[in-house]
C-alpha cells in the first residue's frame, strides 16, 4: 500500500473528509478500512455516536454501535501517535483486540485514549465537514457516509 493513500468520506451533511492512511502505524487496520471501503461496506453507514468536543463515531452497519463487519476482529496495533483533533482511530469493545469496522474522528484532543486505541489515519482536509456532523448519543436523524473511496 502506497504511503500516499487516502480515504475520502463523502458526507450526507455536505462536503468530503480526506483522511491520510497510516499503514506505518497500523498496517492491519489500514488494510481492513481499505477492504471495507473498497467493498462499499461504509456507503450509507451512519455516525451513530457524536459527542461535542470529543469525537464522531461510525462504521456500524446497524447504526446502533453494537455491530461490525462479518470479518474477524483485529489485533490491537497501539502506537505513540497522539489522539488530537483530526485523528482517525478504531473504536473497540472492552477487549483491546476487538476492533472490527467502527472508527471515530476526534473533534478535539483526547490524549486519554493514547496507546489504548489504534490510530490509523489523520484528517488532511475537510475537518470543517467533520465539525458539521449532527451531535448526539444517540443522534436524532444522524448524518451518514454517502460514499467511502480509497485513492491517492
Amino acid at each position: 500500500m502506497a504511503d500516499g493513500d487516502r480515504l475520502t468520506l463523502s458526507l450526507s451533511s455536505g462536503g468530503d473528509v480526506v483522511i491520510k492512511l497510516r499503514p506505518d502505524l497500523a498496517p492491519g487496520h489500514v488494510q481492513r478500512i481499505t477492504d471495507l471501503a473498497n467493498s462499499g461496506f461504509y456507503d450509507g453507514v451512519l455516525f451513530h455516536r457524536v459527542i461535542p468536543g470529543f469525537m464522531a463515531q461510525g462504521g456500524d452497519p446497524t447504526g446502533t454501535g453494537t455491530s461490525g463487519s462479518d470479518k474477524p476482529n483485529l489485533k490491537a496495533e497501539f502506537s505513540r501517535e497522539p489522539h488530537v483533533r483530526g485523528t482517525a482511530s478504531m473504536a473497540r469493545a472492552q477487549s483491546p483486540n476487538s476492533a472490527n469496522s467502527q472508527f471515530f474522528i476526534c473533534f478535539d484532543d483526547a490524549r486519554f485514549l493514547d496507546k489504548q486505541y489504534t490510530v490509523w489515519g489523520k484528517v488532511i482536509s475537510g475537518m470543517e465537514n467533520v465539525d458539521k456532523i449532527k451531535k448526539g448519543e444517540p443522534v436524532q436523524n444522524p448524518d451518514k457516509i454517502v460514499k467511502a473511496t480509497i485513492g491517492a
